[in-house]
């Protein structure tokens, strides 16, 4: 079956690695399923596998792609739920030490056809197209537990979001609009910012401004780079939730504000199947639509991946087969 791989790791010059060609179709394990691939979103962490990281050596080759949206042998529409638990793990999906995602042992989305377990294959909302579901998996699930399960913010309250283009950045922004936050947004360009006005912000500043007033909650994936702003942006009281640190994961920690202003700071990685299947409910009510930046057909996956390495991102960007 024709695949989109990593054929080794390379941190030096990850794109060197990405392969388009032919590899082995999957086995169906006992309790697993197969899964004809329709459409699949790429994700930070494709270009990270292809640098090595999360992944051991005798892993490669590895198909790329965490998420994805397609149909069951029986023509059922399903979406990919990335997170693979360990046999017999009962409890909250993304605290299982044994977990992986897709591509660190299991082979990913990046192809004509996905195994994966049973319960990871969620039903598709009819509402929603092949390509927009196949965003759902990483950068909407983890923005929806990010606003939702984590931040305990309440409709009406300000919120932060550093960063204005990415996958989960866009995610955001459409989910606080739509439950009733005030919406901020800091970008780096004109461009980026009116993108997060098209989706939903009520209101956009250059990286580092200084607000009009400070806001409840910050929504953190951009790291080092913007961490001195966001402790500086919060109410005492406030909360920042993190979950990517892509310029840096090594900012100074500023103790000393954290604990005088009793601020809260919590990680939080990806999510549960039960809220992935809440989520695609949510859009479904509410009629939310994903923001799509670039659409390529896989074999076209190259530019994909060159676009996001430069930055160079409108929203999510997916591959379609």
């Amino acid at each position: 079956m024709f695949a989109v791989y990593a054929k080794e790791p390379n941190a030096e010059s990850p794109l060197d690695s990405l392969v388009a060609g032919e590899r082995p179709e999957p086995e169906v394990p006992d309790g697993w399923v197969r899964v004809t691939v329709k459409a699949a979103s790429l994700n930070m962490h494709d270009l990270w596998t292809l640098r090595g990281v999360g992944i051991k050596a005798d892993q490669f080759p590895m198909i790329l792609g965490c998420d994805g949206a397609g149909t069951l042998d029986d023509g059922t529409e399903v979406v990919l739920h990335s997170v693979v638990n360990a046999p017999g793990w009962q409890g909250d999906d993304t605290l299982d030490p044994k977990r992986t995602l897709l591509t660190e042992k299991h082979q990913g989305s990046f192809a004509d056809q996905i195994v994966v377990p049973a319960r990871n294959a969620v039903p598709k909302p009819a509402g929603l197209s092949f390509s927009e579901a196949s965003t759902m998996g990483t950068a909407w699930l983890t923005a929806y537990r990010m606003l939702f399960v984590k931040s305990g913010l309440r409709p009406g309250q300000t919120m932060l979001v550093q960063g204005a283009s990415g996958g989960v950045s866009t995610a955001l922004i459409a989910l606080g609009r739509a439950a009733g936050f005030r919406v901020w947004v800091t970008g780096r360009s004109e461009e980026k910012r009116a993108l997060a006005e098209s989706v939903g912000a009520h209101q956009t500043f250059e990286s580092g401004a200084r607000l009009p007033e400070r806001v409840d909650g910050v929504f953190e994936t951009v790291g080092k780079a913007t961490w001195g702003h966001t402790l500086k942006s919060l109410k005492p009281g406030g909360v920042v939730v993190v979950s990517g640190s892509t310029s840096g994961p090594d900012p100074s920690a500023d103790l000393q504000r954290v604990f005088f202003l009793q601020l809260r700071v919590l990680g939080s990685t990806m999510g549960t199947r039960d809220e992935l299947a809440d989520l695609l409910a949510y859009l479904d009510l509410k009629g939310i639509k994903p923001q799509i930046g670039l659409e390529l057909p896989l074999t076209e996956a190259r530019e994909g991946f060159a676009a996001m390495a430069a930055g160079e991102t409108a929203g999510k960007i997916v591959f379609t087969r």
